[in-house]
């Protein structure tokens, strides 16, 4: 691979066809192959306790259920938090450099996992502050998904976006299906047993998070172009769109991280007598599902097919409920499929969305002005957009807390999880509801927003 030449670019023009033919094509998909790199390191650390949680009864600890959902829960709750100042990070600092510090933040969680998971005599307090802090692998997905977008023509947004976020989705179920394996088996010659080695599970990432601190720093770019203040980001939480496809990401990306974490415990505790390790085959499928989303996006238009897709995900939702009720394993597995497959198409589909809603509030706020104030607003919504980027992957995060917490809380209150899934199907009739309100109704693409339309939402 060719080595970086600059540090900070300062001439970046990717809608240009003659600049991205000859150039910036080349330097985008090197970029993204490394920030793929480190956000998949990123989401495996944060979703790590998705399945460590779930295994520290065999090594001795003495924790509840409810406090294990809580120990799935917290890193959701806290990368949903360092969404935020992520995203921000990247404007300030450059993508190439927030990429190096993030990915060497990573030795927080995976140490500290290694150090306490070998002493049950640990407390739940100190426990739950260190799967907090793999929270900091949440973060990264922010900071990924607002550098990338800067390096790529409108065009291809859709899939590279989605591209990107699927990279380091995957992560998920690469965390889900190596852990189970290595936690078996001591990395030493000769060491292997029938104990469970805990800490393997953080041992397996520190020569990963510095082959993609190193690949960053001699590999990727910063971007002069996308470096901005805080007030200019800022300005993103008074346009109302950005709170509308927060609450929508929730409902798709909030339910892949969520449903991530807290499978492979739902799966332990519902169903015991399956011993198969067969958790990661939901966010692998999310994960590849993705781009799909994005491509079906740029090609028919996000809007419709975020429509169609929580409709599907609210019929999935209640097949899952169903299959609770009965027990029946075979289709509790298809319907969380299904219901793992329709996040990755939303989580691609409302990433598509929002660099066209923000290209067309800007263009029709200087409609009459001429070209020059058209090229002016063309750059403003670029960085609205991976600011809103930051903000809505944030929000939609907190799935990531609150679908663990009300898995954990039901099974407490009533013994099982279908009072929780009653709450997911409410929460996605809200988000067909708001989909067709906001960007389908006829009233509004013609009176409201009418380039809209034509970009294809």
């Amino acid at each position: 691979m060719e080595k970086s030449t600059k540090t900070w670019i300062d001439e970046w023009n990717p809608d240009d066809a003659t600049f991205w033919a000859k150039t910036g094509k080349k330097v985008a998909w090197r970029n993204l192959g490394w920030s793929i790199l480190a956000e998949n390191i990123g989401f495996s650390i944060w979703l790590i306790w998705s399945v460590v949680a779930a295994r520290l009864k065999a090594v001795g600890f003495n924790y509840t259920t409810d406090q294990l959902f809580q120990l799935v829960a917290i890193p959701g709750l806290v990368g949903a938090l360092m969404r935020f100042p992520y995203t921000f990070a990247v404007p300030k600092f450059g993508g190439r450099n927030w990429t190096i510090v993030s990915a060497l933040l990573l030795f927080i969680p995976t140490l500290s996992l290694i150090y306490l998971v070998n002493r049950p005599e640990t407390p739940f307090w100190l426990m739950a502050l260190a799967a907090a802090t793999a929270g900091l692998g949440g973060g990264n997905f922010s900071s990924s998904m607002a550098n990338i977008s800067f390096f790529f023509p409108d065009k291809e947004k859709g899939f590279a976006l989605g591209l990107n976020a699927a990279g380091g989705n995957i992560g998920v179920s690469t965390v889900q299906l190596l852990v189970p394996i290595v936690v078996g088996y001591g990395l030493l010659p000769g060491s292997a047993g029938k104990k469970l080695h805990l800490e393997n599970a953080g041992l397996l990432w520190l020569p990963l998070i510095v082959i993609a601190a190193v690949g960053a720093y001699v590999y990727m770019n910063n971007l002069t172009s996308a470096r901005s203040n805080f007030s200019e980001q800022l300005v993103v939480a008074q346009r109302r769109h950005t709170w509308i496809m927060a609450w929508l990401y929730i409902g798709t990306f909030g339910s892949f991280v969520g449903f991530s974490a807290a499978f492979p415990l739902l799966l332990k505790t519902q169903f015991p007598e399956v011993t198969s390790n067969l958790a990661f085959l939901g966010a692998l499928v999310g994960s590849v599902s993705r781009p799909i989303g994005g491509k079906l996006a740029d090609r028919i238009g996000g809007a419709k097919v975020t429509f169609w897709n929580f409709v599907v995900m609210t019929l999935a939702t209640f097949g899952l409920l169903y299959s609770l009720q009965v027990k029946d394993f075979a289709l509790f597995m298809t319907a969380f499929l299904g219901l793992f497959i329709t996040t990755g198409i939303g989580n691609g589909s409302t990433f598509r969305m929002i660099p066209v809603i923000f290209r067309s509030y800007h263009a029709k706020r200087v409609q009459g002005q001429g070209e020059s104030a058209l090229a002016e607003a063309m750059i403003v919504a670029r960085r609205e957009t991976a600011a809103v980027i930051g903000v809505v992957a944030g929000i939609g995060a907190l799935g990531g807390y609150f679908i663990p917490r009300a898995f954990g809380a039901s099974i407490k209150a009533t013994g099982g999880a279908t009072l929780a899934v009653s709450w997911f199907i409410a929460f996605y009739l809200t988000c067909v509801g708001t989909t067709w309100w906001c960007y389908l109704r006829r009233s509004f693409l013609t009176r409201r927003m009418p380039s809209l339309s034509n970009a294809q939402a």
